[in-house]
């Protein structure tokens, strides 16, 4: 059982991600009105969280191993104060070239944020306590795109900008709650790495992690190709406002807050991680073609609620499957987590911005077939551990 100090610590985090979620879900009801004012296309709004996830592949490798060395505090801390910054900067920017700088500086925050959180999550959870822990954690950052974009539509009367500067004050608070609230964990004792064993780069291509790194890149590249677009979708499909946006937003991470906390734990200890992923990814290919084919606005509102719930499952069922299996590669594992996630979130946008531009539905076919092939090298997945 965790400790009081534990659950404290465990609870601090939980409200720390869902303040960054929530500063980040600020901002998606007036996405489309910044691009008209600034005449954005699909392709720019995809080259710009590229840049995000490129920021934050090419600096997760080394935040990884950081957070190892360094530690977990100090990493988040940094992160959030990156956050505040970056969201600070989108709000002043008039010009393309700082919204692109305010998105690089936003990819290195998440660079630094989650690879922490997750190892700090496993330093203060037994093996059997860890997928509940990780759940809730999936489960706050969802609760803050709920409460997110209904924050950002009610800003965004006072001005399209208002929502970012909210954004960085949340970043802001976060990080001052996580300098006099967090305490560096105590590191559990992990069973050691054997010599023999490959080191550095090489330890990707292990069977025990590639293909569940493979997967974690695909999931997140067909997420990617159309998430980025997915509120300019609604906007020049079906000509949703952005209050039509927030309720989407909203609804889905009421959904995906509740699959995550009521019934992940459940079906990860009964199931297995492996077998949650399959039925995900399944679950995911079918929802997001759905969303070419429904035309009625609840009908709309109802595919839009429940498409993200597979891709929820998806990245808690394997980061829990990760950390069961990293031993004393935490951060490691964490920091290929990130990076792996960044390399999808590069050129799923890109790919998904240009194939907007041609027909707005594109981007969700490209994404079910991506999807299909991630089906496919999972049934070849089986559960593994350490080499002794």
């Amino acid at each position: 059982m965790q400790s009081k100090s534990q659950k404290i610590a465990l609870a601090l985090l939980l409200c720390n991600i869902f303040i960054t979620f929530s500063g980040i879900g600020i901002v998606i009801p007036v996405l489309p009105s910044l691009m008209n004012e600034l005449s954005i296309n699909g392709s720019a709004v995809g080259n710009m969280v590229a840049a995000f996830a490129l920021a934050q592949l090419i600096a997760s490798p080394i935040t990884g191993k950081w957070t190892d060395q360094y530690g977990r505090k100090m990493m988040i801390i940094i992160g959030l104060v990156l956050f505040s910054f970056s969201e600070f900067l989108f709000g002043i920017g008039k010009t393309i070239e700082l919204l692109f700088l305010s998105r690089i500086l936003g990819g290195f925050s998440g660079a630094f944020i989650m690879p922490a959180i997750t190892a700090y999550i496993a330093d203060i959870t037994s093996e059997s306590e860890r997928p509940k822990a990780l759940g809730l954690m999936s489960g706050a950052i969802n609760f803050g795109f709920i409460v997110g974009p209904g924050i950002g539509g009610f800003l965004a009367e006072f001005g399209i900008r208002v929502p970012f500067f909210a954004a960085s004050a949340l970043g802001a608070i976060a990080a001052i709650a996580s300098i006099f609230l967090l305490k560096e964990p105590e590191r559990q004792e992990q069973p050691k790495t054997k010599n023999g064993k490959k080191v550095g780069w090489k330890r990707i291509f292990l069977p025990m992690y590639f293909i569940s790194f493979i997967i974690i890149f695909l999931s997140t590249f067909s997420l990617a190709s159309f998430e980025s677009l997915f509120s300019l979708f609604v906007d020049h499909k079906f000509g949703f406002t952005p209050r039509d946006i927030a309720i989407i937003v909203t609804g889905g991470g009421i959904v995906g807050a509740l699959v995550q906390i009521l019934l992940f734990d459940a079906i990860t200890k009964r199931f297995g991680e492996i077998m949650v992923v399959r039925w995900s990814l399944i679950f995911s290919a079918l929802l997001v073609f759905m969303m070419t084919i429904v035309e009625s606005y609840w009908a709309i509102m109802f595919t839009c609620w429940i498409v993200f719930v597979g891709f929820d499952l998806v990245r808690p069922g394997i980061t829990s499957y990760l950390s069961k299996i990293a031993g004393d590669e935490q951060g490691f594992v964490g920091g290929m987590n990130s990076m792996f996630t960044s390399i999808g979130n590069v050129f799923g946008p890109i790919i998904g911005g240009i194939l907007f531009d041609i027909n707005f539905n594109f981007p969700f076919y490209f994404a079910a077939i991506i999807l299909i092939v991630s089906i496919a090298i999972a049934m070849f997945w089986k559960n593994q551990r350490q080499p002794h």
